[in-house]
């Protein structure tokens, strides 16, 4: 990203910190959390724009001394960095690409055994488990919405939502049927069972979403309400 980039970016970030500091701002809570949510969201990669910036000049630093005089500690030093600086690239690329409508927004996940009964239901609770592991590790704020118990094991159905920043652009690929095989732990005889279970994810709607509809698409139809007698013997 280049300098310009950061510069307008910065000033987009003045500007709306100096309109929630308006009189009035909170009066309209609408469009104050659209305001503070793209603020919040901006600062956000501004921050990890600079830092990143901020390590590569080190990291450009460190290896004109070691052209200069080697020195094995900071190779090793330069080498680790350099590892590191590539993560935080690689991370920030992605978010770079989750340019899609709701990318940014929260994501409500529902997760359905398939046929096979415990076994596909123990499955699913398994994803349970690792989407909840996953959101936990990435700062993601997890809720359970919905959960409906297996018989013996498992889980019959479980929808819950992940809040965070670009949720719904992580996990939006993880839709579809997923498939597990292994030994049963159920299997008195040790067979191997191939289990499934399907996985939905929504992005979460705000209300601040607006619906257009074209006069041209409407049809009015008037009738006129007949009054109707009672007959009477």
């Amino acid at each position: 990203m280049s300098l310009f980039d950061l510069a307008r970016m910065s000033a987009r970030i003045e500007e709306l910190e100096k309109k929630s500091m308006q009189e009035g701002f909170w009066n309209d809570s609408k469009t104050s959390s659209i305001v503070l949510q793209e603020m919040k969201s901006l600062k956000n990669k501004y921050s990890k724009i600079t830092k990143i910036q901020s390590e590569l000049k080190n990291l450009q630093e460190l290896n004109d001394l070691l052209l200069i005089e080697e020195d094995e500690d900071l190779a090793k030093d330069l080498l680790k960095n350099t590892k590191i600086l590539e993560q935080e690239l690689e991370k920030l690329e992605i978010e770079t690409l989750l340019s899609g409508k709701y990318d940014k927004n929260n994501a409500i996940v529902t997760l359905h055994p398939g046929a096979g009964g415990t076994e596909s239901q123990d499955w699913a609770e398994m994803l349970y488990r690792m989407y909840s592991r996953w959101a936990s590790a990435n700062g993601y704020d997890i809720k359970e919405l919905d959960y409906l118990e297996g018989e013996e094991a498992g889980i019959k159905s479980v929808t819950f939502l992940i809040s965070g920043e670009n949720a719904y652009g992580y996990l939006k690929s993880e839709i579809g049927v997923h498939r597990l095989v292994r030994i049963s732990p159920f299997d008195a005889g040790g067979r191997r069972h191939t289990s499934f279970a399907s996985v939905e994810v929504l992005p979460e709607i705000t209300d601040d979403v607006e619906i257009e509809i074209n006069p041209d698409d409407l049809r009015i139809d008037t009738y006129r309400a007949s009054r109707s007698r009672r007959a009477t013997h």
